[in-house]
């Protein structure tokens, strides 16, 4: 006898009642889990390469390989983006600083609307890059907007923060992160 033909004394079938326990489980473990501490598959692995062309300057491109040496953060942004609005002021101050390149992957957006959003709010970024597609966001695992990528001198994607950079991310996570690759 299976045990989903398995009953108790009182006709009850003991399997799915099992499953259904055991789903229950799953389930709350699952929402005790904080999504932004899901590791990404691509960290300590190298960045994959893109080539695209400049928000300010569409005739102009920036690829991964311009940035060899250097480095850099990958702030996925967007002007739709409410969360983005939140950690904006967090990024101005800490370009402000000249701390190390900050390029911006303007995600999903039109270029008109994100043009009018930095002019609005101002502008963090040594350079951003359109992503109008969504296709690099895909290569790097992106399935939401802020997330920010710290790529190291060779390359290699370092570490990656869900959701807005914050004051206590950028001086707890980020910054000894950042140090340490930059030999400081």
């Amino acid at each position: 006898m299976t045990l989903s033909h398995h009953r108790d004394a009182r006709g009850f079938a003991l399997g799915p009642f099992l499953i259904f326990i055991a789903l229950i489980v799953f389930l709350g473990i699952g929402l005790t889990l904080n999504p932004r501490e899901i590791p990404s598959p691509l960290i300590d692995k190298p960045a994959p390469a893109f080539a695209l062309p400049q928000l300010h300057q569409p005739e102009a491109q920036l690829k991964l390989a311009d940035m060899a040496g250097k480095v850099w953060l990958l702030n996925v942004w967007a002007s739709w983006c409410v969360a983005c609005r939140e950690e904006h002021p967090v990024l101005i101050d800490f370009a402000k600083r000249g701390v190390l390149p900050i390029v911006g992957l303007n995600y999903k957006d039109k270029r008109a609307d994100a043009l009018g959003w930095l002019q609005q709010f101002g502008d963090p970024y040594t350079t951003s890059i359109v992503d109008a597609e969504g296709r690099v966001g895909i290569d790097y695992g992106v399935y939401g907007v802020p997330e920010t990528f710290l790529i190291d001198g060779k390359g290699r994607i370092r570490h990656k923060h869900i959701g807005p950079v914050t004051p206590e991310v950028l001086e707890k996570e980020l910054l000894p992160r950042i140090k340490e690759l930059q030999g400081a």
